[in-house]
């Protein structure tokens, strides 16, 4: 494959419309695999053997995605015949505790961020866990949407809208005036850029060590995670959550209300699974009491039999 084919399947992930970070991570992958099987054909065999190699060096769910470029490649290329199946994944039941951000990690961040006069990621992350919203739809947060109250996403050829909580209006109409904006996006950077992906996580990182919350813990999607776990404790409606957030599908959803392994083990607990250890009964015992006449009725000893 030429890398001219390589510019022509970029270009068909734009016109899928795809995000550029998307179109990124698919030409890596595809550009992996092509250089696994220059020796040979592309051809079913050669991309089962190619997933063979891959279960051996990554999880299931990274396997999963770099087969999902390869078969948007196959789709482009016009060779479904070729596509192979997915690893079958168990669905999650529980999150890892060293990823969940919990609502006390939250309030210690947003307390550094405050005491470090960091306002910019303070309302930031107010942003985040107050609406639920990706990192990718932050430019829709603009001076015009919080004087609405909601701000009106289109992405991807999806549309949705995002209400703002009255008292998350009033704290980001308080920002917007210190700040001096004026208009469009009050998330930029010094240049008047729009602060990106990497911006917000390089802050937030930086914050993690004052703040004393575990790095691994703390990027934007997680301020998501955790505005659906607050939202669900609240009402207990997955399909209205789904709409909020914007999910096609309400096991998407389900993934993002799990709970984790503590509070799995502290029902499990409340279970009280336990065995009664009692002393056999003497009527129904195999073995006659010491220094005793065994009981006729249930002894397995002879009546002729004499101790």
């Amino acid at each position: 494959m030429t890398e001219t084919c390589i510019n022509q399947f970029r270009n068909y992930l734009r016109s899928e419309e795809k995000a550029e970070a998307t179109i990124s991570k698919y030409l890596h992958d595809v550009k992996e695999m092509l250089v696994f099987i220059e020796k040979t054909d592309l051809n079913k065999d050669s991309l089962i053997e190619y997933r063979k190699n891959l279960t051996c060096r990554y999880k299931p769910q990274t396997v999963n995605g770099k087969l999902s470029a390869i078969n948007a490649f196959l789709r482009f290329k016009d060779l479904l015949e070729f596509k192979v199946k997915f690893l079958k994944v168990q669905k999650r039941v529980y999150i890892d505790e060293k990823r969940e951000l919990t609502e006390q990690d939250f309030k210690r961040l947003l307390e550094t961020a405050d005491r470090n006069g960091n306002k910019q990621l303070y309302y930031l992350m107010m942003v985040l866990y107050g609406t639920g919203i990706r990192i990718s739809e932050l430019p829709f947060v603009t001076v015009e949407a919080i004087k609405a109250g909601r701000a009106e996403i289109s992405m991807k050829g999806k549309y949705r809208i995002i209400i703002f909580p009255k008292n998350l209006v009033l704290s980001l109409k308080e920002y917007i005036k210190i700040s001096n904006i004026k208009q469009g996006c009050i998330f930029r950077t010094r240049s008047g850029r729009n602060l990106d992906r990497s911006n917000i996580c390089h802050s937030m990182k930086k914050l993690c060590r004052d703040a004393r919350v575990e790095p691994s813990k703390v990027f934007p999607h997680n301020f998501r995670h955790l505005f659906a776990k607050c939202f669900y404790s609240i009402e207990k409606n997955l399909s209205h959550l789904a709409d909020i957030l914007g999910h096609s599908s309400i096991e998407t959803t389900r993934i993002y209300v799990a709970g984790s392994i503590k509070q799995y083990e502290k029902i499990m607990d409340k279970m009280r699974i336990q065995i009664d250890k009692q002393k056999p009964q003497n009527n129904y015992s195999v073995v006659p009491p010491i220094k005793e006449r065994p009981q006729n009725n249930y002894s397995v000893v002879p009546n002729s039999y004499t101790v």
